[in-house]
């Protein structure tokens, strides 16, 4: 099993930046692909990032001012938010894909507020 733990989500205002970490322990070496998806008040969770064995994918909402990167040594996510706006306020969620069949294990989320 995989245990993803994020931190760093809180209040930025409009036009801010914040970077958030998920942690990831456990069986790391059954990890496939990492990344992060969303969930804003009264909306479906939806898709921010991907990225697994050197190719990554963006939402095209978050193209340009999103960066996630990994930092393998200490077995941590990163996703990197420039020019938040009130639109990106969510819960943040981190995920891994694990093992063979596939199947995702998903963080506890941690809350980004973009707002003045």
């Amino acid at each position: 099993q995989v245990q993803l733990v994020e931190s760093g989500g809180g209040l930025v205002q409009p036009g801010g930046s914040l970077t958030l970490s998920c942690a990831a322990s456990g069986s790391i070496f059954s990890i496939n692909g990492m990344g992060w998806y969303r969930q804003a008040p009264g909306k479906k969770r939806e898709f921010v990032v991907t990225t697994t064995r050197g190719y990554t994918n963006y939402a095209d909402s978050v193209k340009g001012r999103f960066t996630i990167s990994r930092d393998n040594a200490k077995n941590t996510l990163y996703l990197q938010m420039n020019s938040l706006q009130p639109d990106a306020t969510a819960v943040y969620y981190c995920y891994a894909v694990i093992g063979t069949p596939p199947y995702p294990s998903w963080g506890q989320g941690t809350q980004v507020t973009a707002s003045s």
